[in-house]
């Protein structure tokens, strides 16, 4: 089933949209909640609890693009998560390696003011990488928004760890380069 059909279902309230949506994107939401917690059935729960808020959310919303709508709950569900089971002590897992990495380009904040600044610098981001090669593009969001360790980034690509890690410092130096010239307080 399309998209377009999908999404009409959940405007109809009809119970199916949650079988179909797991149908055509479960596997790709699993995978994205497994690189973040590795661990099936927290991954599993979000996945769920993802479904349950594209419900919520559809109507008043009609995304455009499903499979990165589901991708942006499923990321955010899961990375909330894990902040919740790791308060308190740091895994051996990539995400405070990929947070600590980011952290040096964007801090955290969460006033009212900051959420005006944070559409700016989102549509900054935007462009950044949207300037990038296929290849930068491709190694930066996989690294930073699918959560991928650098050794499976390296294999995709047929490269070596360490070429990968260190385009990644390149990337996000020019990164913080672009927002600090912009006015961006890093």
């Amino acid at each position: 089933m399309d998209d377009t059909a999908i999404v009409q279902l959940y405007w109809d309230r009809n119970e199916n949209a949650i079988a179909e949506t797991s149908a055509k994107y479960g596997h790709y939401c699993t995978s994205i909640a497994m690189h973040i917690l590795q661990d099936h059935e927290d991954a599993e729960e979000c996945v769920n609890d993802t479904y349950l808020n594209a419900w919520n959310a559809i109507p008043p919303h009609r995304p455009a693009l499903l499979s990165t709508f589901l991708g942006k709950i499923v990321r955010n569900l899961s990375f909330n998560r894990y902040k919740a089971k790791h308060s308190r002590k740091r895994g051996g897992y990539e995400i405070p390696l990929i947070l600590d990495e980011l952290s040096e380009i964007v801090s955290d904040r969460e006033t009212v003011e900051d959420q005006i600044d944070r559409n700016e610098l989102i549509g900054e981001i935007n462009a950044f990488l949207a300037a990038l090669s296929a290849e930068k593009r491709y190694l930066f969001i996989r690294r930073y928004w699918y959560a991928d360790a650098v050794a499976d980034i390296a294999k995709s690509c047929g490269k070596t760890e360490n070429a990968v890690s260190v385009e990644l410092g390149r990337l996000r130096g020019k990164l913080r380069s672009r927002l600090t010239e912009r006015g961006y307080d890093l």
